[in-house]
Order: C-alpha cells, then structure tokens, then sequence
C-alpha cells in the first residue's frame, strides 16, 4: 500500500483533524473553514492585547500605589505625634506666661513619660539602659556602644556609666546604648613576659 492510499484510507475512516491538515496540505481548505480561523486568531490576538493592556494599568497601579505607601508610611505615626506637640506648645505658653519653673519641668516630665509611652504601646519602641557601677552588666558590643573607658580591676569589660539610653523596636536594637566601661587588667601572665 502506497503513502497516497495510506492517506486515503485515513481520510475516509474520518479523522477530521487530519482531514482539514491534508486538505490544507494540498491547498483545498474550504472558504468557511478558512474564515473560521481568521475570525479565531483575530479574537486570540484583540484578546492577548487586552491582557497585555490589563497587566500594563496593573504595574502602573501596582507601582502607584507602593510609592504613595512608602510617602504615607508615617502618616499613623505622626498622627500619634500630634498630642504630643500640642502638649509641648502648651507648656511653653505656659512657661512664657508664669515663669515657674517647677510646673515647666513637671509639664514637660510629664509630656515626656506620655511620649515613650505612646511610642512603646503604639509602635513597639523600648528604652533600655544597662546596670552600671562597680557591680555594672558586662558590656555588650550589640547592645552597648562604649564611648568612654576607664581603667578597672576585673578580667572583662563592665559597663560603669550610662549616658544614652539605648531603644529597641520591637527585638531589634535601634539604637545602642552610648556607655563607658572598664577596660580590664592585663593578664598575669602578660605582664611577667613583658
């Protein structure tokens, strides 16, 4: 059985799918078949190009919305903020009408324990300080920034002095504390080579 028979065969047993192929093959599709297809790509291609334009406006809207949340990201914060700054005008106004500087420093101790306590409920913002003096904490280079040192009689590093509290955000150290610390003695050993 030749190749044309083969065909011919499978023609007639229906097999429209190769049916249409071989009619195309051999330049016979029929007209309405051919404008079927047409009609087809031209909805496949009105149909990639409203995608196409739909994920466009979506990485616009996407990128739009990501720099207006990065602009506004504060907004909450500040709002929080803004009793705070109300209190501190009050209480120069109010120094600057009494002069008394007993209710100034109570008014403004006050703002200040209302500040961190707005920032640690609202926005997980924590003070810290380290234990200090001879029987001080070991300084910690995470949490502790040394920024003075004085001679001590201990093996390690202890912090003696606060100067600047140090803040975490939530388990992150925003800021370490600036502290000065003992500087060790020397080994024993150290000093009987030298």
């Amino acid at each position: 059985m030749s190749a044309e028979d083969s065909k011919k065969k499978k023609v007639a047993e229906g097999a429209p799918a190769e049916t249409e192929a071989a009619a195309a093959a051999e330049g016979t599709v029929p007209e309405a078949a051919l404008a079927e297809l047409k009609d087809q790509n031209a909805a496949l291609a009105d149909q990639l190009l409203r995608k196409a334009a739909e994920f466009e406006n979506f990485r616009k809207r996407m990128f739009r919305e990501r720099e207006e949340g990065i602009r506004y990201a504060n907004a909450a914060l500040l709002a929080d903020l803004l009793p705070v700054i109300d209190d501190f005008e009050r209480a120069i106004q109010s120094a600057e009408d009494s002069r008394d500087f007993a209710s100034f420093h109570s008014g403004v101790t006050m703002i200040e324990r209302q500040l961190v306590s707005l920032l640690e409920r609202n926005w997980g913002l924590r003070r810290f300080t380290a234990k200090s003096g001879p029987e001080g904490e070991p300084f910690d280079p995470e949490k502790h920034e040394a920024i003075a040192m004085e001679p001590g009689g201990g093996r390690e590093q202890i912090v003696l002095e606060n100067y600047v509290k140090g803040y975490y955000l939530h388990d992150r150290i925003l800021r370490p504390a600036k502290v000065k610390v003992s500087k060790p003695a020397e080994d024993q050993t150290t000093e009987s080579k030298e």
